[in-house]
């Protein structure tokens, strides 16, 4: 049991693998794999050109270096200089409107083809181009300052003249840098120097892995030692560094003295790092620089941000395209008429500019204009305070979402843990009954009886312990076993000084710090209980008892917390009695194996982990001095291996993890943010699936996953067996394809091989299930997910995430958001959507989502509505005078009719909503039908088409019956109708009135006839005051609207959509 517990080795993997291809198994459908360490973004061209190799360093000797290596400057712009403006139009151009406008506009150069003045056309095509690239240019100019500042940060240099300024941008591999504290660390570097006391430091990693907590920083020993810092550059030294990769949580390298005798070689490990982004909390370090620029851990962990081009724009950028093949037919057919006689290609061309308003160029303006008023109203919302949209031209986005993946750790959750339950087998503590835990603490180090029955106990195990005893040493063994150091500070300029609080330990000042806010509660549960951890340095911890005594004891070695490990241990000498013990905690799928057999522990982490609770197993073991010195000189030797370091140690720390005796479960809640369980549940009744991506452990991702309710109480959930090749993913697949209505619970590695194998059947059985939940991911694995939903569903994802380890995810996804909180604003900057807590997400989709989509499928509607109907009248025009090329209406008439005649009433309706936002929050299964894509689909489209072809054949038509003497009669008739058509469609169209919509008809409406006066040259001034113009504008206007009503009106009687059961 113990054997199969373990993590697997790689090579062991791989051999598996190859021997599980010799399994015959089903055809199945094979797909492109993926390699776990796949470079994404900035990053993959650089991958391609050239391979990485690992390094020698040699300190202070940059120009020793063996290769060319890149330069320490971070750039997050999608242009430079000179590519701005031919990329700008270049993306413009992929929207096929634009180059068609583009192609017309150039066409009016040639005399033969040119209808009237240039502005006409030109003028448009100017606008629409010149607010793009204004956009464009105020988002490249902000990211350019942004990139400048950091680029541009100033740091000390260790050189043989001396300390001396260096910018970021120019530091290399191989200087010495000194990085003072609250600095951020310029380049990935290895520790070599701290001016604190204790001989390490901290680093805040938040930007870097999405983790608040500080993490502590060892340096190398033999740097450490010398007596300043200067002497850095006196010794003959190197370091030996792996070459450039992903991986944030691992380091293999080593230190190198040569001018010692005899030569000193240190091994480094991730504790010696200091990866770029990180923030160095406590004291000054020194470190020498191994990876800059595009090789620095935290640039390959990000993706270049993409241009995001929306699914709306994409729909009406192929209606656009629907509409210009008419456009060439109608052409064709009114050159067809004329029997192609003459120059008919020149009639075709002259055509194809008459009927070019049936592909309306203002369609984009409008667009464009809606996407900013959607912006602003999201961030004027009082009910989603702080709410910032950073990428205004994807807000209809929201409003189709179908996947939504969130990171859980500061998203879903605080991040503030909180001490639950302490299990001894057979007694349980819960928050209620810590008083009883306190007293037995108190009598243990106050009645001389309870100490001597302790060190008999552990003397003689065998001797049943009484549960006072017991509770003494869980208790001891939690507030030894941790990473966590007390950190003291001054309060103010009334307290006590840093240094004096820390001599005398003050409760005051005293606060903790470590990697895991986890063990940061483990030891505040033990300070309330009476046994504090007041002091820490790299090799000695002291606790205070209730009686205020200080217990020392010597760190003999500490090993840390890794993913495949899954339990950290620290070796400890108790300096009263000499007593050597080795504690150690961790998850019970790996304890298990390694404590004495019990009966009791699987059931009870089972019951514990069924209440929310993260579960962590504590176990000790007794060593002697002769057993201790044994395992020092081989874990030595273990960690001075280059080759396979990782395997050697953990070999012979496996030789001390042997029949440990069990001490105690502890039970540790991860709070909740404020409502996320109902937001999750309006999410799944709108229809949307939830995938939560962590980098947190299995059992912790699952407990939140069952507390936040993602896995309501009826379903079952999953849990997909760590596998290492392509016969267990096999076997595993077809166990799960005979589970129905199951969530989901994979870890990152088994997601690599069932990608690598079995991508398609992976991604068709987790699209149908109700909730996935993937820990253990990588930032890239969080991007590879979502980019493999968007090929695979062809549906909308939206990624949530609030930590620099989420910012590939949020850019992959079609609509990133970002929570600014405890982790930083690096998520959030690099979202499309910026919210500060995860409950105002329903309302940014339910509401916002909603409404953005709707109006926009009105308004793009609308605008077609607006150029059909002319072109229509336009046709009806050639077709009776004999198919002639002619312009039915010319110069400002044309312009102007499409700006400020029916600009500000078919605008007004991004303000239009068919029902309240309450009631849009209480029934999101309203969201649904959105989903489908029903508001702009190729339905709604057509009924549109025959709606504009009726009222432009009418109009028409009726002008050209009515007008009785001058042709000019006619123009006047039908485009006053045409006006009041398009103003009367928009009363009709609107379903909530507001009364910027009345304002913008009668400015429209007051526009036009305050224009009549200058229009004299199309319209006769004094024909449009008589009242033969005024009924014959009316009867057509009637004809043209009043079927359309009366349509309308049965429709909502016989068939109402769904909104207005809600709204009656």
């Amino acid at each position: 049991c113990r054997v199969e517990s373990r993590s697997h080795h790689p090579i062991k993997g791989r051999e598996a693998a190859n021997m599980s291809d010799n399994i015959p198994l089903q055809p199945v459908r094979h797909k492109k794999t993926h390699d776990s360490k796949q470079r994404s973004g900035c990053c993959a061209c650089c991958c391609r050109g050239r391979d990485f190799k690992p390094r020698t360093v040699w300190l202070g000797h940059p120009e020793k270096r063996e290769q060319k290596y890149p330069r320490n400057v971070i750039n997050n712009q999608k242009y430079n200089f000179f590519t701005f403006l031919p990329g700008v139009l270049y993306n413009q151009m992929k929207y096929f409107f634009n180059l068609y406008f583009l192609l017309l506009a150039c066409s009016q150069f040639v005399p033969d083809l040119r209808l009237g003045a240039l502005y006409t056309y030109w003028a448009p095509l100017g606008f629409v181009l010149a607010v793009t690239i204004i956009r464009e240019a105020v988002e490249e100019l902000r990211c350019y300052v942004r990139d400048k500042e950091v680029n541009s940060q100033i740091y000390s240099k260790l050189t043989a003249r001396g300390t001396v300024v260096v910018k970021s941008s120019n530091i290399q591999v191989g200087d010495l840098i000194i990085v003072d504290k609250d600095q951020r660390v310029p380049a990935d570097m290895i520790f070599l120097r701290t001016s604190d006391k204790g001989g390490s430091c901290f680093v805040r990693t938040d930007q870097l892995d999405g983790e608040t907590d500080w993490k502590m920083r060892l340096p190398v020993g033999c740097t450490q030692r010398l007596p300043i810092a200067a002497d850095l550059l006196q010794i003959r030294s190197y370091v030996y560094a792996e070459e450039p990769n992903l991986d944030i949580h691992s380091f293999v390298g080593t230190f190198t003295r040569e001018d010692s005798d005899p030569p000193i070689n240190e091994s480094l490990s991730i504790e010696n790092t200091l990866w770029a982004s990180t923030v160095i909390a406590s004291g000054t370090a020194v470190g020498v620089v191994i990876y800059t620029g595009k090789e620095m851990r935290s640039v390959m962990n990000t993706s270049h941000p993409k241009n995001k081009m929306g699914l709306f724009d994409m729909e009406v950028n192929c209606i656009m395209k629907i509409l210009f093949v008419a456009l060439v037919v109608l052409s064709l057919v009114m050159v067809s008429l004329q029997h192609f006689r003459g120059r008919w290609y020149l009639h075709l061309f002259r055509f194809f500019l008459l009927f070019s308003h049936i592909v309306p160029i203002s369609i984009r303006v409008n667009l464009d204009m809606g996407k900013m008023v959607y912006s602003l109203m999201i961030r004027r919302d009082d009910k989603i305070p702080g709410t910032v949209v950073r990428a205004s031209t994807t807000p209809e986005q929201l409003g189709r979402i179908s996947f939504v993946l969130t990171d859980k750790t500061g998203t879903l959750t605080k991040n503030e843990m909180q001490f639950r339950r302490l299990h001894l087998g057979t007694v349980s503590y819960g928050l209620d009954s810590m008083d009883e835990v306190e007293s037995h603490i108190f009598s243990a180090y106050t009645q001389p009886p309870a100490a001597s029955q302790d060190k008999s106990s552990s003397a003689f195990p065998k001797i049943r312990k009484t549960v006072a005893v017991r509770v003494h040493e869980a208790v001891k063994a939690i507030a030894l076993c941790h990473n966590v150091t007390p950190v003291y500070e001054s309060r103010g300029p009334d307290s006590t000084d840093q240094a004096e609080a820390e001599q005398n330990y003050e409760d005051a000042c005293r606060m903790y710090q470590a990697a895991s806010p986890d063990e940061v509660s483990l030891v505040q549960w033990t300070e309330c209980v009476g046994l504090t951890l007041v002091g820490r340095d790299q090799s000695s911890m002291q606790l205070r008892t209730p009686g205020g005594q200080i217990l020392n004891f010597t760190i003999l070695q500490v090993f840390p917390f890794t993913y495949e490990s899954k339990r950290m241990g620290i070796i400890v000498k108790d300096e009263s009695t000499g007593e050597i013990m080795f504690y150690m905690k961790g998850a019970d799928v790996v304890m298990m194996g390694i404590v004495q057999y019990n009966d009791w522990l699987e059931e009870e982490c089972g019951n514990m982990a069924r209440e929310g609770l993260r579960v962590l197993v504590v176990a000790k073991k007794s060593l002697t001095e002769e057993q201790y010195q044994d395992f020092e000189n081989r874990y030595i030797q273990a960690k001075l291996s280059v080759h396979d370091r990782s395997l050697k140690v953990a070999t012979v720390i496996e030789s001390l993890e042997m029949e440990m005796e069990l001490l105690c479960l502890t039970g540790v809640e991860d709070q909740l943010q404020a409502d996320v369980r109902p937001t999750l549940e309006m999410l799944r009744n709108a229809g949307i699936k939830v995938w939560m991506l962590t980098g947190d452990k299995l059992e912790t991702a699952t407990c939140t996953a069952k507390n936040a309710h993602l896995v309501t109480r009826n379903q079952d959930i999953h849990i997909f067996r760590t596998i290492t090749n392509r016969g267990e993913a096999h076997l595993e697949l077809n166990a799960f394809r005979r589970k129905h209505d199951c969530a989901l619970v994979i870890s990152g590695d088994s997601l690599d091989v069932c990608l690598k194998f079995y991508e398609y059947e992976f991604m068709e059985l987790a699209c149908q299930c109700p909730a996935v939940v993937c820990c253990r991911c990588a930032p890239t694995q969080k991007a590879q997910i979502i980019r493999l939903l968007q090929q695979r569903t062809r549906k909308l994802t939206c990624a949530v995430g609030d930590g620099g380890n989420d910012v590939s995810m949020i850019q992959a996804a079609d609509c990133g958001v970002g929570i600014e909180g405890k982790e930083g604003k690096q998520a959030s900057l690099a979202s499309d959507f910026s919210i500060t807590q995860f409950k105002h997400l329903g309302r940014l989709l339910m509401v916002h989502g909603r409404n953005s989509y709707k109006r926009s499928a009105a308004l793009s509607q609308f605008v077609i509505h607006r150029s059909l109907c002319i072109s229509t009248m336009q046709a009806v025009f050639s077709s009776v005078f004999y198919f002639a090329s002619i312009p039915l209406y010319q110069g400002f008439l044309v312009i102007g009719y499409s700006t400020i005649y029916t600009m500000f009433p078919v605008f007004s309706l991004v303000l239009d909503k068919d029902v309240k936002s309450e009631v849009a929050m209480l029934y999101p299964e309203l969201y649904k039908d959105l989903t489908k894509g029903r508001p702009l689909s190729f339905k709604t489209f057509l009924v549109w088409v025959l709606i504009s072809i009726y009222q432009g054949g009418i109009i028409m038509y009726g002008a050209l019956l009515l007008f009785d003497s001058e042709f000019v009669h006619a123009v006047a008739i039908s485009f006053t109708s045409l006006i009041l058509t398009e103003l009367l469609m928009v009363a009709l169209t609107i379903q909530t009135w507001h009364w910027l919509m009345i304002v913008g008809e009668l400015l429209s409406l007051s526009c036009y006839i305050a224009s009549l006066v200058f229009l004299h040259e199309f319209i006769d001034v004094y024909f449009i005051i008589t009242l033969s113009f005024l009924w014959k504008v009316s009867v057509i206007t009637l004809i043209s609207c009043l079927p359309l009503y009366i349509l309308k009106y049965l429709r909502r009687r016989f068939s109402p959509p769904s909104y207005s059961k809600l709204t009656s």
